[in-house]
């Protein structure tokens, strides 16, 4: 059962993890795409074998909860009978849009699965950390710039043609921008740094790179690189060298420099099967635009709807891919955001599912105030978790609507692991053996300013949103009225009357 509790791998078909209610698998389904009948068929496994409880993650991943090690076995050979295809290895993700979307500016499919293919090509999975992702965003609709990954490739129009910006270590707004350049030089840029972080060991990040070499990446697309791959067959129509004749790698000085590795160094061969990658690394900024609403695809639409805090019974998602299927949807996508896109639906299927989802207990509207708040599972359902997350972010929710403005977003976190959202966040209440601590401005990792017990947290912030109510100018944003308080005055609005 150790191979259970070890965190910091995925949570896959083949490597549950423990939690406080059983183990949970992560399914990744192939271009995030299932029909009506197989995700059915998934809630109906997770009825039969779990605790009946189904999340879609921030990134846009399945998960069901409450497994035990039989019945995991026996639910992963139930989706190999349903024929769903999921992926493993590292990351490389695609907006849940791609390829259908007739607002973006290059499908990103084909790049990711030349990527995908160079990684497994030259045995990378096995040597890179279990939270190294690549993301590749043809742009639309959906944009996937609210994610966090090591290589950040984005399509840009340049004139008639499409070319690729790519950077590295971040989201959109902090990631470290490297160059704009074709298809086949963003595929090699991507790759050679993956290499170079493989080279450092499995606790590496691009972020951990040397400016030499991040230069380096960046001076690719003016010289005639060294190929970043072997050779792989044409008659696959995948990767090619980049120049023809070219010794392999780390066989030229050229390549020496950009690798920083001596010329005697190699990739070692995969040492193991790797069975994914971890969920880290999905700063849930307000994205350009909400996962949840209506998106047009052309002669039809789809409809997105999210989970309240990502969780939903599989019963409810059962009722709710059958009322799609009925209505004429042939495919339902995961998408970033905790949330489900039903594809291929006239304006009045969009209508009547949106109506039914709701009585089903989802998100159906992008001003609903929990999609502004990231809550884990929390007690009971995690073995780390401190509080009950999802019981006071429901409260908060329900009592402090005007607080959570578009401007603002708030995490209740279980503990100071911070999975629901890594990153900063404006209020953030955290679970230790003080209680619900508050931080502000910060992550669950940082010191609270204060606390309250666990069962109360939620009226501390009930505090903080009527002095909000009290301070705020017309027109003022709620994240802005709290910027004009200083930390100590939230914390103390957040302890009173206890």
């Amino acid at each position: 059962m150790n191979a259970f509790s070890r965190r910091g791998a995925c949570p896959a078909l083949s490597a549950p993890m423990q939690t406080g209610d059983g183990l949970l698998v992560r399914l990744n389904p192939v271009d995030r795409g299932l029909s009506p009948k197989s995700l059915i068929g998934l809630g109906e496994s997770a009825l039969r074998h779990g605790n009946g409880i189904m999340e879609v993650t921030a990134r846009g991943s399945l998960q069901i909860r409450g497994l035990t090690a039989e019945s995991a076995r026996l639910l992963a050979a139930e989706v190999d009978a349903l024929g769903i295809a999921v992926r493993s290895g590292v990351p490389v993700e695609t907006g849940p849009l791609a390829g259908i979307d007739p607002q973006e500016i290059a499908d990103p499919r084909p790049l990711a699965g030349w990527i995908r293919a160079a990684i497994e090509e030259v045995g990378l999975a096995a040597r890179l950390g279990p939270k190294v992702s690549v993301v590749v965003d043809g742009g639309g609709q959906l944009s996937m710039d609210a994610l966090t990954a090591d290589m950040r490739l984005k399509a840009v129009r340049a004139g008639a043609s499409v070319l690729w910006s790519v950077s590295v270590s971040g989201d959109a707004r902090s990631a470290r921008p490297l160059v704009t350049v074709d298809a086949d030089a963003a595929r090699d840029i991507a790759v050679a740094a993956l290499r170079m972080v493989a080279e450092k060991g499995r606790e590496t990040h691009t972020r951990d790179l040397s400016d030499r070499q991040l230069t380096s990446l960046a001076s690719w697309h003016s010289v005639t690189p060294p190929s970043v791959l072997p050779d792989i067959s044409p008659a696959r129509g995948e990767i090619s060298s980049s120049a023809v004749g070219t010794p392999p790698l780390f066989e030229t000085d050229a390549a020496f420099a950009i690798g920083e590795v001596g010329r005697d160094k190699s990739i070692s061969p995969p040492a193991g099967e790797m069975s994914g990658r971890t969920e880290g690394g999905a700063q849930e900024r307000q994205p350009l635009r909400s996962p949840v609403g209506t998106f047009d695809l052309g002669d039809t639409q789809a409809l997105g709807i999210a989970l309240p805090y990502g969780s939903i019974s599989a019963q409810n998602l059962i009722e709710l891919a059958a009322q799609a299927s009925n209505l004429g949807s042939p495919e339902i996508r995961l998408a970033p955001g905790r949330a489900l896109l039903f594809l291929s639906l006239s304006p009045t299927a969009c209508s009547s599912l949106q109506s039914a989802a709701a009585t089903f207990g989802f998100v159906t509207d992008a001003s609903d105030p929990r999609t502004r708040i990231a809550a884990c599972p929390g007690t009971p359902a995690c073995a780390s978790g401190r509080i009950a997350t999802r019981a006071i972010a429901e409260t908060i929710a329900t009592e402090c609507a005007d607080l959570l403005d578009t401007s603002l977003t708030l995490h209740v976190s279980g503990c100071a692991k911070g999975c629901a959202h890594p990153g900063k966040a404006a209020l953030t209440l955290v679970g230790d053996e003080n209680g619900a601590g508050l931080v502000v401005d910060g992550t669950a990792k940082a010191l609270p300013a204060g606390y309250r017990p666990g069962y109360d947290a939620a009226r501390g912030v009930a505090g903080i949103a009527a002095a909000i109510r009290d301070a705020r100018h017309p027109g003022e944003t709620a994240a802005a009225c709290l910027a004009r308080l200083s930390a100590a005055g939230i914390a103390e609005l957040y302890r009173r009357n206890q």
